[in-house]
């Protein structure tokens, strides 16, 4: 079911002042950077070998990001796992009684397919399932 982790999404406040970091500092360079409207989100992504680092800013003071940095703070906000067949392992997983939060799938950054599962259904962790061409 799982190819790889696809790739880690870390919550910033300030997309510019954190890719100094990552950039200047650890020497990661970001290959990508856009705007999904639809999650009110500005993303970049960073590849670290068959991995990449998501930094994700909000656009908006009511986006998701922006208000898991009002309760948590700045940090991993989730994790990614590349699979096949997104549907058919969103119907898998909810057959099995797992608790998801998109139960189809929805346009991600980098023009990925991808979907949640519910945090309380994965110890705490939000859990996105992508699927890339």
């Amino acid at each position: 079911m799982i190819k790889k982790i696809d790739h880690i999404g870390i919550a910033v406040k300030d997309l510019n002042a954190s890719l100094k970091f990552w950039e200047g500092m650890l020497g990661l360079k970001a290959v990508e950077t856009e705007v999904v409207e639809e999650q009110k989100v500005k993303v970049a992504f960073l590849p670290t070998g068959d991995s990449e680092v998501e930094l994700l800013e909000s656009t908006s003071p009511d986006g998701p990001i922006a208000k898991y940095i009002e309760k948590n703070g700045e940090g991993i906000q989730h994790i990614a796992f590349r699979v096949d067949n997104l549907e058919q392992r969103l119907a898998e997983l909810k057959e099995k009684g797992v608790r998801l939060i998109d139960e189809k799938p929805r346009r991600g950054a980098g023009g990925a397919k991808i979907a949640f599962l519910h945090p309380k259904a994965t110890f705490g962790i939000l859990v996105e399932l992508s699927e890339r061409d």
